[in-house]
């Protein structure tokens, strides 16, 4: 029997938690959790991103504020900015949006972010700290969702054979070292890497996060699989498509 793992019902019971998080925060702190979102550039995309972040925020008590700066922002402008953010007491998180214009070194951008409100996990010292399984560290939003959703669906880590194609810093390289400290034991496959099929049969979680349209088909996975979907693409039609074919799986 199939059953559908529903991200958004899910979502919105994570979100009326910490709705309720933050009010006992305010009633006995009196101040609310605060986080800046930074985007350079003109990208529609990123800036609706960027958007339903701020009203997601609203919506559940966080204050947030808003950096729409132009694409032509200097190297050193950017990091006066993360350095005014680091000191300011209102702001508990930082989010730079990436990717950032081609003049920019993001390296030092990233690294720049205090550890401690380096909520994407991209400064090195909290990739280090993931990497150790600090329990104490931050965990990057998209592998915690995805650990998330199969701990609220009771679907067993330990010991299950993990195949994550896909080796991002943002996805597939921080979800390995978090499927490791959970006891899984690891696949990585990526875009190279040959006879991707016999691979992915093995799985019994697998994790598409390549961004190839439908690059999982139905005869590429055993029965009994779980799946994760992380792929984000537009079909020809414009149309937003995982990197599993849905139907035939």
């Amino acid at each position: 029997m199939t059953q559908i793992i529903d991200g958004k019902a899910i979502s919105k019971k994570i979100l009326y938690e910490i709705q309720l998080e933050i009010d006992k925060i305010v009633e006995k702190h009196e101040y609310k959790p605060g986080l800046a979102v930074v985007l350079l550039g003109e990208d529609p995309a990123s800036q609706i991103y960027v958007k339903k972040k701020v009203e997601t925020c609203e919506k559940i008590g966080f204050y947030s504020e808003a950096y729409f700066l132009s694409s032509e922002t200097t190297q050193k402008e950017l990091l006066l900015l993360i350095d005014e953010l680091n000191s300011e007491p209102s702001i508990h998180g930082i989010l730079v949006q990436l990717p950032l214009p081609k003049h920019l070194n993001e390296k030092e951008i990233i690294s720049a972010i205090s550890v401690e409100k380096d909520v994407d996990v991209f400064n090195p010292i909290n990739q280090a700290k993931l990497l150790l399984s600090d329990k104490n560290c931050l965990k990057p939003c998209t592998p915690a969702g995805i650990m998330e959703l199969l701990k609220r669906y009771e679907i067993p880590i330990e010991g299950q054979h993990v195949v994550i194609v896909g080796r991002s810093n943002i996805v597939g390289k921080p979800l390995s070292l978090m499927m490791l400290a959970e006891n899984a034991t690891v696949t990585i496959c990526h875009s190279k890497t040959k006879n991707l099929g016999e691979i992915t049969k093995q799985a019994d979680i697998l994790i598409a996060a390549v961004g190839k349209e439908h690059i999982i088909k139905a005869d590429m996975v055993k029965e009994n699989a779980v799946i994760i979907d992380v792929g984000t693409n537009r079909n020809s039609e414009g149309k937003l498509t995982g990197d599993v074919d849905y139907k035939g799986v």
